[in-house]
Parts: structure tokens; C-alpha cells; sequence
């Protein structure tokens, strides 16, 4: 059967899931086009329901492959008039797919890792879904986030993790200064970045640290700034002061990883 109103519970329901307090409430979080769902079924998200568009030009687009492994979990066939009415993407491709949310309390914090990536009140969906691809690049499997930072499961973000978010464990902390000063009871130095001081990226050493990235206009709070063992920041040649959280956060992992003979 087709579903061809937009005031069907299920499409309310859906709807409903692009508003962060929804997704929190029902634990929930949507995922949209053939990449992001062909990502789901090999990284083994838990994937609640597929939304395909019965009468979309683009249907024939989805891989048979994708069709096949799809008709096992439970599909909700929807007309195009229902699916443009809860589509996010300009040009959609006719399949979307609602996950359950995992875990991401700090009671999960692995510190046996190397390196960590902490971000402290990052506010843009592009940036966040822009630093979950670089730190999947890395193999980073998980990211510390403060309350107050851009929600992960925002659908900008997740679009823009391009199936990052399956693979990085996004942990959520209530007080990120009583994190950072777990850190370093377990003898993880915390480098915060701060264009204030003169200590570069290149005079620390990254063996057993956690990165701090602070929020896009504010940087890293005083707080946890003055917690940090040190302070660090992108020497500029030219007249640029600063550079967008994402490129910076680039920049400061791979040194990290390159200095610590993780990559050459």
C-alpha cells in the first residue's frame, strides 16, 4: 500500500523527527539518499523503517542491490507528493530510512585511545559534519561534545558526515570541565586552541592528548582553557587571524597523527 497523505501518522511521525527535542524524545534520527543508507546496511545501523517513493522519477536510480537488501527490513512505500513534503535535499533520490539513535552517554568514554578529539560549543551543522569526516579519515571511532554543541543527528549533519556518523561514536558530556579533568587523571595532556598564545601545534607532543576545538566565534571557553595543560594554536603567515573550526581541526589532527607516526 502507498501512502498518499501527508497527514498519515507515520509521515507525522517523520516529520516530527527534524526537531531535535523529537529525535532526543523518541531516540530516532533520519538518514536520506542511497549513499547514506547503502552506508547504514554495511556499518549495521539499526535501521527502524525504509521510506521509498512509489512514483518518483528517481526510484529507478536506487541499485537493484539496494532494492534487495532493503525488501528484508520493514519498507514504507509513500507517493511523490508525500515525499517531497518530507524531504530535506534539493534533488532527492526517492529513499530515506528513520535509524534508531545509539548510546552516547560520557559513561562510555574510551581512554585507552591515543588521541582525542573534544569540541567545546560547536555551533555550525556544516562544521560538525565536516570534522566527523576528517576524524573518520583517521580512524578517530570516537568525538567528546559539550551540551551546547550543534545537535550530531541535525539532517544537515548527517548528510554532510557522508556516512562518518555510523562509524564515530559521538559522546555527549553534561560538564565538559569535569571531563577534560578525567582526561588527565588517566595521564591524557589536554591541548586547548586559543590564538592568544605563542605555542604552535608543532612544538607539543600529540602521544596521549586530547584536541580541543572551541566554538566558531567564541574559540575554546575560559574555563576550559584554563583547565587544559596547555594551550596551542595554527601559526598564520598572512594577515588571516583565524580559520574555520572544521579546516583548523583538519589541520591540528593530521599533525597530531603525522608527529605520532600514525601516518607518513
Amino acid at each position: 500500500m502507498t501512502i498518499t497523505s501527508k497527514d498519515n501518522e507515520t509521515i507525522k511521525h517523520i516529520k516530527k523527527l527534524k526537531e531535535k527535542k523529537y529525535r532526543e524524545e523518541s531516540k530516532e534520527f533520519i538518514v536520506e539518499g542511497i549513499k547514506m543508507i547503502e552506508e547504514a546496511l554495511i556499518e549495521k545501523a539499526k535501521i527502524k523503517s525504509i521510506i521509498i517513493c512509489d512514483d518518483c522519477k528517481n526510484q529507478g536510480n536506487i541499485p537493484s542491490s539496494l532494492m534487495y537488501e532493503i525488501a528484508k527490513l520493514d519498507c514504507i512505500y509513500v507517493s511523490e507528493k508525500v515525499f517531497n513534503s518530507i524531504t530535506d535535499v534539493v534533488n532527492p533520490q526517492g529513499i530515506m530510512a528513520i535509524l534508531e539513535k545509539p548510546e552516547n552517554n560520557e559513561k562510555e568514554i574510551n581512554y585507552k585511545e591515543n588521541i582525542f578529539l573534544v569540541l567545546d560549543n560547536i555551533q555550525d551543522p556544516g562544521n560538525m559534519g565536516t570534522i566527523l569526516r576528517t576524524a573518520d579519515s583517521l580512524n578517530i571511532k570516537q568525538i567528546i561534545v559539550s551540551k551546547g554543541s550543534a545537535d550530531i543527528y541535525n539532517p544537515k549533519v548527517v548528510r554532510s558526515t557522508m556516512g562518518a556518523i555510523y562509524r564515530v561514536k559521538i559522546v555527549e558530556v553534561e560538564d565538559l570541565s569535569k571531563t577534560i579533568k578525567e582526561f588527565k587523571k588517566h595521564k591524557i595532556k589536554v591541548y586547548a586552541t586559543d590564538l592568544k598564545t605563542e605555542k604552535s601545534i608543532y612544538d607539543v607532543n600529540y602521544s596521549k592528548s586530547a584536541i580541543v576545538i572551541g566554538n566558531e566565534a567564541n574559540g575554546v571557553s575560559e574555563k576550559i582553557l584554563n583547565d587544559a595543560t596547555d594551550r596551542i594554536k595554527i601559526p598564520m603567515i598572512g594577515k588571516t587571524e583565524s580559520l574555520n573550526a572544521a579546516v583548523a581541526t583538519s589541520i591540528i589532527l593530521y599533525e597530531a597523527f603525522r608527529s605520532t607516526g600514525k601516518i607518513k
